[in-house]
C-alpha cells in the first residue's frame, strides 16, 4: 500500500491503540506515489471520544490536587494525540515533496504516539483515561484553515 495512503487511514482511525498499531507495520519501503493528489476522507481527524470546547470553557484546577494533575496530564496527552494527527496529515495531504518528507512525518508521528502512550499510561495512575476531561481543537483548527 502506498505510504500516504497508508498514512491517511491511520488518521481516520479514531482509536489510538489502532492508529499507533497501523503506524507500526507501516512498511517504510513502501511505494509512495508524491505526485498523486489525495482527496480528503470522511472522518479526518480520527481521534477517541473527547469533549472538545472552546479554550475559554476549560477549567482551571490546581496542581497541587489529584485532580489538577490529572487534567494536566490530559492536555498533555491531548497536544501529543494532535501531534500524531498533525504529522500523519502532512504525509497525506501533500503531494510533490521528497520520499525523505515523507519518512521523517511518519517517523514524528511514531515518536508522538510513544509520547501519547506514555502519558496515557500515567493518567491510568492518576485514576483518569484520555477522554475524562475536556479539551480544546485550537491545533486542528489551525492545521484546517491553513490546509
Amino acid at each position: 500500500m502506498d505510504l500516504r495512503i497508508a498514512a491517511q487511514i491511520a488518521l481516520c482511525m479514531t482509536s489510538w491503540e489502532e492508529k499507533n498499531q497501523l503506524m507500526n507495520m507501516i512498511d517504510m519501503t513502501a511505494p509512495i506515489d508524491v505526485t498523486r493528489v489525495i482527496p480528503c476522507a470522511p472522518g479526518i481527524p480520527g481521534r477517541p471520544a473527547v469533549e472538545l470546547v472552546p479554550p475559554a470553557q476549560l477549567r482551571q484546577r490546581s496542581v497541587h490536587t489529584l485532580e489538577g494533575r490529572a487534567v494536566l496530564i490530559h492536555a498533555l496527552a491531548h497536544i501529543e494525540f494532535n501531534a500524531i494527527n498533525l504529522a500523519l496529515d502532512a504525509v497525506w495531504r501533500f503531494a510533490g515533496m521528497p520520499r525523505e518528507f515523507y519518512g521523517d512525518w511518519l517517523q514524528v508521528a511514531a515518536e508522538e504516539a510513544l509520547h501519547f502512550s506514555l502519558l496515557d499510561a500515567h493518567l491510568r495512575t492518576l485514576g483518569h483515561a484520555y477522554g475524562d476531561f475536556n479539551a480544546h481543537d485550537s491545533l486542528w483548527e489551525m492545521a484546517h484553515k491553513t490546509a
